[in-house]
């Protein structure tokens, strides 16, 4: 593997204006194509396996079109305190706000209220709902605009007028605010972890073109893939994160071995065939993490965490080409002023490492120190104390209060995870500034909290000899359920086997007595069904919709830990060779996932600090928002591992002892993992101001993991293990040893490069060894 790309880092610096016109070539037509292409399609929710799907499924077959019609606007009308809807002058403005939302080529029709009995029992709301040939995408600024201005009407004759339904939103998506803060901390991060404005902005141009190119092929495959907006905003936000990390590692190595001697050519191949192999399998783990969300059987979730590993797999061929192809234009100016100045004058000499015993790459049976070598010798040229060192030494001191202060610390933010409430907020979420929320508030006070989610019964009755008759029975008994405050006239079909009635619960959507009454109505679904022979009937609508989800998420969530755990720790056997590391990793990533949710729902449920994140209205957490939280984290979690663990690594099987290898893991990484952690929290955290639930609570759950993650978890919790294990934690039985495929991730048949690879000479002179075998020139 390391032989292998480093090859590649040196062909891409060579070859550096191929490269360039290469991925320019391939932005520009993917942009083009996607700038040609349909737009996304609106297609209906789809949740196969559960109880709500089938019956729309069933909706679908007997109602052909009804169950798929077009957007909805809700027009909500208040009449002033003490006065009614029904009063002759106010109605007679309701009336004629109704025929002006008639207008307009998208409009289907309009329900008039006082026809269709949408008045409260006090008289004081009433609404009209405006259906439209095509769907919530696919509406006008300027049908929303005409709907706007009828209600400006209503407005005008004393009536308090909100607006809510699918229509009336405008959606959301990639491009706003939340990118360009991300970007601009990461571009001051790298600043000051690299002190040269070349070496910071090369990890982000590298990143927005890689970006770039991801989002155009999703907007590219959206029309028949059915991808979303949301879709394309998480391929975005994870795209730049992981693209501005995966660059800013190999930048890093290319200066690191500038800073030895290396001429540009060879340090760019030496930077992509060791921080490139671990940028390999760190992005693998992410790849794994995302598209491991298929075995959850949720096709919304597939979808984006197929097109979130996309974007991260782009990520990655960035770094590895383009990168080194950025470093060939300007060798010199990614350098700090320092290293330009001191020029081939500070170069020091190669020596030639020895090659390491068999006992360090398995299981030392000794803690004695280990003799000096030409390896530990020319680390020491490199061992200036730096902040990494220092606090390794301060944790390899005490490594037992500190992993005891990280676990509980975490455990103790992981405790409000245990009264987590799932479910899928809608306009009451929303805050009480929009027009939505308000909508909703009055008609929960004019026609009860369970009017906005009412529950849908669609009956079965092909096998009674009366449908009519049976479905009148399943109407009563249903009334009859303690918790319901109404029940709506059936609705057959042209064929009439099938009918479908609205049930309205007396508590809210979101309520637990909501989905306690939900639960009731199936568990007596036998002996409903046997007061009328030959029916059955299903549960669905918007609010049975919510709570299958959520309980199939719940369900979903075991096996999926265990497939993605499961592959990554296979995937860190082989990448470090090692039983008892890849376990380290995978507990260390369930602390800092739990503690990290624990802060969601103190936040987002609870209402802690709130205010400070834009929350305007706490309420249950987002359904698909835990097991999504937990794929994306643990793919960033086991990145921290693989970058900062793989510098232990080498720094051991290159003869050091496993405390000293951990102090020099800190010294060559910490700084570079501390400045990725907290890019990758800027570009998270920058999505908390969008508008949208989802992507809001998803960008506060990546910010505060990986936050806890690297400093806790990676810098803390991870040394002061290893630190207790010694050379245990290196153990590999000899038996998985031999089965094991070896990667070389540490680059060990790099480190022996022979002295004339420090060779004066320009950085485009040709190499005339680049095809032959790394030993062959040993």
């Amino acid at each position: 593997m390391a032989t292998f790309l480093y090859r590649l880092g040196r062909w891409a610096f060579r070859r550096r204006g191929y490269v360039a016109l290469m991925w320019v070539a391939v932005l520009a037509f993917v942009g083009l194509s996607a700038l040609q292409a349909p737009g996304a399609s609106d297609e209906e929710f789809s949740m196969p396996g559960i109880e709500s799907q089938k019956a729309f499924d069933l909706m679908q077959e007997r109602f052909p079109g009804a169950a798929a019609d077009g957007a909805d606007a809700r027009v909500v009308f208040v009449a002033p305190d003490g006065q009614k809807v029904t009063a002759s002058e106010t109605r007679a403005a309701i009336e004629e706000t109704v025929a002006a939302l008639g207008d307009g080529s998208q409009v289907a029709g309009v329900a008039d209220p006082f026809e269709a009995r949408a008045v409260s029992k006090d008289g004081s709301t009433a609404y009209a709902t405006v259906t439209y040939k095509v769907k919530s995408a696919e509406v006008t600024d300027a049908s929303r605009t005409a709907v706007e201005k009828a209600a400006d009407q209503a407005r005008d004759a004393g009536l308090t007028v909100e607006l809510g339904g699918s229509a009336m939103d405008s959606g959301g998506g990639p491009g706003g605010v939340a990118e360009i803060i991300g970007v601009s901390v990461a571009a001051l991060v790298l600043l000051i972890t690299f002190g040269s404005l070349a070496a910071a902005g090369l990890p982000l141009l590298t990143a927005v073109l890689g970006v770039g190119v991801s989002i155009f092929t999703i907007m590219l495959l959206a029309e028949p893939l059915g991808l979303s907006s949301t879709t394309m905003t998480l391929a975005m936000m994870l795209g730049l994160a992981v693209g501005i990390d995966y660059a800013l590692f190999v930048v890093s190595r290319y200066r690191e071995e500038r800073a030895k001697g290396r001429a540009p050519q060879e340090a760019a191949g030496l930077a992509v065939g060791t921080a490139g192999s671990a940028v390999v399998f760190a992005g693998l783990t992410v790849v794994i993490a995302l598209a491991g969300l298929m075995v959850v059987g949720i096709p919304m979730l597939t979808e984006m965490g197929l097109a979130a590993a996309g974007a991260v797999v782009v990520a990655v061929l960035i770094a590895l080409t383009v990168v080194p192809a950025f470093l060939g234009f300007w060798p010199e100016a990614v350098l700090s002023k320092a290293a330009r100045g001191k020029g081939r004058r500070g170069r020091v000499l190669p020596f030639k490492k020895a090659k390491p015993s068999k006992e360090a790459t398995t299981f030392r049976t000794s803690q004695a120190p280990q003799p000096a070598t030409t390896a530990t010798l020319a680390q020491s040229a490199d061992s200036d104390e730096n902040g990494g060192t220092r606090w390794a030494r301060l944790v390899l001191r005490r490594p037992l209060p500190v992993l005891l202060l990280g676990v509980l610390g975490l455990g103790a933010l992981a405790i409000p995870m245990t009264q987590l409430q799932l479910g899928m907020p809608g306009d009451e979420a929303k805050p009480t500034s929009t027009s939505e929320r308000r909508a909703y508030d009055a008609l929960a006070d004019g026609f009860g909290p369970g009017f906005n989610g009412p529950l849908t019964i669609v009956v079965d009755a092909k096998g009674a000899a009366d449908p009519k008759a049976a479905v009148s029975t399943i109407s009563e008994k249903i009334a009859g359920t303690k918790g319901i405050v109404s029940v709506a006239e059936p609705h057959f079909n042209e064929a009439g086997d099938t009918a479908v009635f609205s049930a309205t619960p007396s508590t809210s959507p979101t309520d637990e007595k909501t989905k306690t009454l939900v639960k009731t109505i199936r568990d007596e679904r036998p002996a409903t069904e046997a007061t009328a022979d030959g029916v059955s009937f299903e549960v669905t609508g918007t609010t049975a919709l919510n709570i299958d989800i959520a309980e199939k998420v719940q369900a979903a969530l075991v096996p999926y830990l265990i497939t993605i755990v499961g592959l990554a720790i296979v995937l860190l056997l082989v990448v470090f060779r090692s039983v008892l590391v890849p376990l380290k990793a995978a507990l260390g990533f369930l602390l800092s996932v739990l503690a990290a949710l624990g802060a969601v729902v103190l936040v987002f449920q609870q209402g802690h600090a709130a205010s400070l994140f834009g929350v305007d209205q706490t309420g249950p957490i987002m359904s698909l928002m835990p097991i999504f939280l937990v794929g994306i984290v643990f793919g960033l979690a086991m990145d921290y591992e693989v970058f900062l663990v793989s510098r232990m690594r080498e720094a051991y099987v290159h003869g050091e002892s496993a405390k000293q290898a951990v102090v020099s893991g800190f010294r060559h990484s910490a700084r570079v993992v501390a400045a990725a952690a907290l890019i990758m929290v800027a570009v998270f955290a920058g999505f908390i101001g969008e508008e949208g639930a989802m992507i809001k609570m998803i960008g506060f759950g990546l910010a505060i993991a990986v936050l806890l993650d690297a400093f806790v978890v990676r810098m803390a919790i991870v040394p002061a293990v290893l630190s207790l294990l010694g050379d245990r934690a290196w153990w590999l039985p000899k038996w998985l040893d031999r089965i094991l495929p070896r990667v070389d991730v540490e680059g060990e048949a790099l480190s022996l490069r022979p002295a004339d690879a420090v060779a004066p000479g320009p950085a485009s002179d040709p190499d005339p060894t680049l095809d032959e075998p790394v030993e062959a020139r040993v």
